[in-house]
């Protein structure tokens, strides 16, 4: 067995040198690599730390932690440690002076990548032990395990990604199970990559025989111990390698190939398959490229095709304009693919939430701060009124009260008080029970949406399938199978009984009898 990834099997608690997400809020999610040293050398003393809007997060506090935990921010020194105590700590601790003249002031800092780590240079004296991480009074983040979802919520965004309501329909109309092969053209940022990877995975090695298009139907593995695999192909060089060393940082390879090719021209087999890389034998495609149609030449059947020949293969098309899907359709159609579809999806958010509604969430955000029932507008009627009252008679809240609605009313608090006591008493109550539960879709749609074109090509017809055709139909019809030979159930022997004995009740109870005692 392989080491597994922590998108397929996550561990309990969150480990050094892995990937963790750091969930700020419902949009904000951070993704960072736990390192029990400060590998970027940006001189914390802290050691390694993650920094957000919502505070500064050091490793040491998040290594060990179960996943799904709150951790709190914590107070670092972010003014004088950085990339510039680097750059003079390896020009031998001294700082470039403003005449200097043996560096110009143009001359832009050199590479992270071309400086030498300070753990290595030998001119500089040994980086001390971290210390001991202060808790800030305000700020936390909840620590989460790398998923496909957390993953596509915060992935660097390369080119526009496959979301989540749209990649979890897609693998469901493809039938993604685990054993599954899948060739994937158009990569990008790889969103739909990580999500097919897990669906594909099926627990068994990687240590299997390579399987070329040319093999017989019959010689091919059994979909429950073939090894899911994805192929995924990219045209842009760049993009192509950031993703294939994520993937490789992720513990995917095993799963996951990442191949740099213009599927237009070059189709979708490899140069050099291997019994770690074997040749494409995909039984569904999904093409998230600005022209299919140019690419489905390639998706065929033939001698060097890369589609399983045993079975039906299900494609998906991923375009975003309606003049995309008439030539794609076109194209499948033309090509002998069957049952062509399109699909639009529309996934808003619903947002649950507790409704407040009352005086007392006066002054304070997110709430209604209107009277809950007829006492609390009474209340604050009289109060107004007695305040009004006073002014006219030039009273304060010290002189003594005449009225009884100012005796109901009683003492005079200005607004400033009333609502520091609201915020003051805030702090005893549990706000997470108060309030109506609610819940509302948001207004506006974020998530990417696009036409998804989904069509079937049947398995290769053989000369064998042929023949065995033609077998059946030289055999004449089928026989059919008379219902009465069949065993039948002990209802339906009481129900033939009773028919037989054409009303006589003697001969019904005589039946069942014998019937029972069988």
């Amino acid at each position: 067995m392989f080491n597994l990834s922590p998108f397929l099997q996550p561990t309990s608690a969150a480990c050094a040198d892995t990937l963790a997400i750091l969930h700020l809020k419902r949009d904000l999610l951070t993704p960072t690599v736990l390192r029990t040293h400060d590998d970027e050398q940006l001189g914390y003393a802290e050691g390694k730390v993650t920094t957000t809007r919502y505070g500064n997060y050091p490793h040491s506090t998040l290594i060990g932690q179960p996943w799904g935990s709150q951790i709190k921010a914590s107070l670092v020194d972010t003014g004088t440690r950085g990339r510039a105590g680097l750059h003079a700590a390896i020009n031998n601790g001294k700082k470039r002076k403003r005449d200097d003249p043996s560096r110009s002031r143009q001359e832009a800092p050199p590479p992270v990548q071309d400086i030498e780590p300070i753990a290595h240079h030998s001119k500089l004296p040994d980086v001390p032990h971290a210390k001991q991480a202060v808790p800030a009074p305000t700020g936390f983040c909840h620590i989460l395990p790398p998923t496909p979802e957390t993953w596509t919520a915060s992935l660097p965004h390369r080119t526009q990604v496959v979301y989540t309501p749209d990649y979890s329909y897609i693998l469901q109309r493809l039938r993604v199970a685990p054993g599954t092969r899948l060739v994937e053209a158009g990569a990008g940022s790889g969103s739909f990559t990580h999500a097919a990877a897990r669906a594909v995975f099926n627990g068994e090695s990687q240590d299997s025989t390579m399987i070329s298009p040319h093999t017989a139907s019959e010689e091919l593995p059994k979909a429950s111990t073939r090894v899911g695999k994805v192929w995924s192909f990219e045209f842009h060089e760049p993009r192509a390698r950031k993703l294939d060393a994520e993937i490789q940082q992720h513990g995917l390879q095993n799963i996951v190939t990442i191949t740099h090719r213009d599927v237009y021209q070059d189709g979708f087999s490899l140069d050099n398959p291997s019994s770690s890389n074997p040749s494409v034998t995909a039984s569904a495609v999904f093409l998230d490229l600005p022209a299919p149609w140019m690419a489905l030449p390639h998706l065929t059947r033939g001698p060097s095709s890369p589609l399983n020949p045993s079975v039906s293969v299900h494609l998906c098309t991923f375009s975003p304009c309606i003049e995309q899907v008439q030539r794609t359709v076109s194209a499948l159609r033309s090509l002998g693919w069957l049952e062509i579809e399109m699909v639009e999806l529309s996934a808003p958010r619903i947002e649950v939430r507790r409704d407040r509604v009352g005086l007392q969430e006066e002054g304070l955000r997110g709430v209604n701060a209107s009277p809950a029932n007829v006492e609390e507008a009474i209340g604050r009627l009289r109060e107004v009124e007695g305040r009004d009252r006073s002014y006219h008679h030039g009273k304060t809240s010290q002189s003594p009260v005449e009225d009884p609605a100012d005796e109901a009313a009683g003492e005079y608090v200005s607004k400033q008080q009333r609502l520091q006591n609201i915020r003051e008493a805030q702090t005893d109550r549990k706000l997470y029970k108060e309030g109506r539960l609610t819940h509302r879709s948001e207004p506006e749609l974020k998530t990417h949406t696009s036409y998804l074109v989904f069509a079937v090509l049947p398995r290769a017809w053989t000369d064998e399938d042929e023949r065995q055709a033609n077998a059946l139909i030289s055999a004449g019809p089928l026989k059919t199978v008379n219902s009465r030979d069949t065993p039948t159930s002990k209802r339906q022997m009481k129900r033939d009984a009773k028919e037989q004995a054409g009303g006589n009740k003697d001969v019904e109870m005589k039946t069942e009898r014998q019937l029972n005692e069988t």
